[in-house]
């Protein structure tokens, strides 16, 4: 990594400036920009996310948006209307209000002074959703936009549900992350006396996000609001759509290659939810020098040879033992020229008798029992690269699931897309999920999964429309798996592993089912196999990683994580514990002082899909010398055959004292889940 500390401009840092929207409330914001921008104006680039930019994400930004700004463009970190110092309430991810004000602020940038008129929005995450929702609009200031770890889909491939299946793990995690944040107070420095009073009615009025999201159990008008999948042609203007294999938004890159018809490029590297530049496992590339380029060609009219290069660049991964964390994973650079590619080919794989071949066989049907334990080693659903968050070694697994090998291979096998399991099925329930793990088998027996992915089969024809199964009848059903890139070594061999549950990542149904698998030629797996390709060797190898100078900052307290799995043999109940102390830091620049810690605990009880439960713990603390608040806040989640049931509870205090205190309950009815 290279800190750069000198630029072909000199930049000056607006710390805070207020943007009015059209209804007369206030966001917050943070500019860098070179400083003489008001005799030569430059394009901006807008950052606009609800993560607080003066204390939660003043250090990822301190490394970013100045670097931007010395190399010509305005930077712009704006904090969405009710979260950090701007006025008003988040009341849920994406809604139109979050647009709107969007289109406000694009506006405002294109407006001011040392402004060209042309902006290009940057995100990851909720800033690569929004940058994509905000494009569909087709505001006339937004030129080009890069989405990181983002998608287009949001009830196939967000962290609310996948494959029609409610995602335990991360979706409660996520809300509560959220409730947390949103419950923080904006800075009295900021924002004047009425902190407190703006503090109350934030903590009063800010619904917990999990009610609606449990309540929209379909892929309904809901979901269908901000998934610019439903029409890739609204989008206009050039996207740079990158991610990571570690993450659990990749997806959505190649469906964007294939979907829009804007000028498009994608990256995908090894990484997890994070900027490339700084992001593990590595490894890490020069991401700012390539977002100028980006920047450069679409703000600034340069013609530097971006778009001639291939349309998709991608890390092939080799093989590795199964750990729960990689600092670097082995592999190289491919490429694509066209989206989907023509040099991709399927490889069928048969199932059989607990076999993967070449040949398909008719046999005797082969049930698959539900183990409510399956998946606890499944690591995290989206990794941000910390210790702990990788699956474990898949043998841990594969006594709780049904599991088809290959013979070891005789050469070399690359994949790049999404593999997929097509099977002639039956269930003995109504109700029922189908849990496909693709995994790589060494010689020496260790199985490292390579991806996954799940189907709630009353959703095996559509999400919007779900149907009961019948039981005992055979239906035939597809699970896609995960995109992915990986290269498989002579001597391995490939497996599949089917269950009907996957816990914590999968919710699971109301009653145990036992499936059936009837092998024949309408069961098999589909690999994206592809052969090396001359372009692979002659791209141009990725600058080595540079960013601006971090902020100054104290370590208050350090980071730590636990991820302990405890079993109870009497009661034979599975409890996953996942605790991360968030440390706590000081800032220089402005002397905030924050820190947070977070316990998930995911319990289960064999046998009994209706003992599921998952609980949310946060304390969160912020302040300045004399001025401190802390926040303690329980989120709940369990179930019964007919009802999901929520509970949140919250306390703030200011230093020592309690002034706020609410408990939220919600009882909502299971929709085919």
């Amino acid at each position: 990594m290279q800190i750069k500390t000198t630029y072909p401009h000199k930049v000056k840092e607006i710390p805070h400036i207020w943007i009015p929207m059209r209804d007369g409330v206030r966001l917050s914001a943070r500019i860098w920009l070179p400083e003489d921008a008001e005799e030569t104006p430059v394009p901006g680039i807008l950052e606009y996310i609800p993560y607080r930019k003066d204390d939660f994400t003043a250090l990822r930004d301190s490394i970013r948006h100045p670097y931007f700004a010395g190399h010509g463009y305005a930077s712009v970190r704006v904090d969405i209307r009710g979260s950090g110092d701007s006025e008003g309430i988040l009341y849920d991810e994406y809604l139109p209000q979050e647009q709107d004000d969007a289109e406000d602020v694009l506006k405002w940038i294109a407006e001011q002074p040392w402004s060209t008129g042309k902006v290009g929005m940057i995100g990851k995450s909720w800033g690569g959703f929004n940058g994509l929702q905000v494009a569909a609009r087709r505001p006339p200031e937004l030129q080009a936009v890069i989405t990181l770890c983002s998608t287009d889909d949001r009830y196939a491939d967000d962290v609310h549900y996948k494959g029609g299946a409610l995602l335990a793990s991360d979706m409660l995690w996520w809300a509560s992350t959220m409730f947390a944040y949103n419950a923080r107070p904006a800075d009295p420095e900021i924002v004047g006396e009425k902190w407190r009073e703006d503090w109350i009615r934030r903590m009063e009025e800010t619904p917990p996000f999990a009610q609606e999201w449990v309540r929209h159990q379909r892929r309904d008008a809901y979901w269908k609001h901000g998934s610019v999948n439903e029409d890739y042609q609204d989008i206009e203007v050039p996207v740079f759509a990158v991610g990571g294999w570690a993450d659990g938004y990749t997806n959505a890159i190649p469906r964007l290659l294939e979907g829009l018809k804007a000028p498009r490029k994608g990256l995908i590297g090894p990484w997890a939810h994070e900027y490339p530049e700084v992001a593990i496992p590595g490894p890490s590339i020069g991401f700012l020098q390539e977002c100028l380029r980006w920047w450069d060609h679409w703000l600034k009219g340069k013609d530097n040879g971006i778009m001639e290069e291939p349309i998709l660049r991608a890390w092939m991964q080799d093989s590795v033992p199964p750990q729960v964390e990689y600092e670097e994973r082995p592999g190289r650079w491919v490429a694509e020229t066209q989206w989907p590619s023509p040099v991709i080919k399927q490889k069928e794989l048969y199932l059989f008798n607990q076999e993967l071949g070449e040949e398909s066989k008719s046999g005797l049907p082969i049930n698959v029992s539900s183990m409510q334990q399956h998946g606890l080693y499944a690591g995290v659903f989206c990794p941000f690269g910390q210790p702990g968050d990788m699956p474990s070694d898949q043998r841990l697994e594969n006594g709780f699931a049904t599991v088809f090998t290959s013979t070891p291979l005789e050469e070399r096998m690359e994949i790049l897309g999404a593999p997929k399991l097509q099977l002639e099925i039956a269930s003995d329930q109504e109700k029922a999920l189908l849990a496909v793990r693709l995994n790589d088998v060494a010689p020496d027996g260790s199985v490292t999964r390579v991806t996954w992915g799940m189907l709630n089969l009353t959703h095996r024809n559509s999400h919007e429309f779900p149907e009961k199964l019948t039981p005992g009848k055979k239906v035939q059903v597809t699970v896609q798996l995960n995109d992915i890139a990986h290269a498989i070594p002579a001597g391995h061999r490939w497996q599949v592993a089917v269950a009907p549950t996957y816990w914590p990542h999968a919710w699971p149904s109301p009653k145990e089912a036992t499936l059936t698998i009837y092998p024949g030629k309408e069961t098999k797996l589909l690999l994206p196999t592809r052969e090396t390709q001359s372009i692979d060797d002659q791209l141009p190898a990725f600058q080595q990683p540079e960013t601006a100078p971090v902020l100054k900052k104290e370590i208050l307290r350090p980071e730590s994580r636990k991820r302990q799995i405890h079993y109870d043999m009497v009661e034979k109940t599975w409890i996953l514990d996942d605790y991360s102390d968030e440390g706590a830091r000081k800032l220089a620049d402005n002397g905030m002082e924050y820190g947070s810690t977070n316990r998930n605990v995911y319990t289960i009880k064999e046998g009994d899909p209706l003992s599921a439960s998952v609980q949310c713990d946060w304390t969160m603390d912020i302040g300045r010398d004399d001025w401190q608040t802390h926040l303690d806040l329980s989120c709940y989640m369990w179930c019964d055959e007919g009802h999901f049931y929520l509970k949140h509870k919250l306390k703030a205090f200011e230093g020592e004292k309690e002034v706020f205190k609410k408990e939220w309950n919600e009882k909502i009815p299971r929709d085919f889940m």
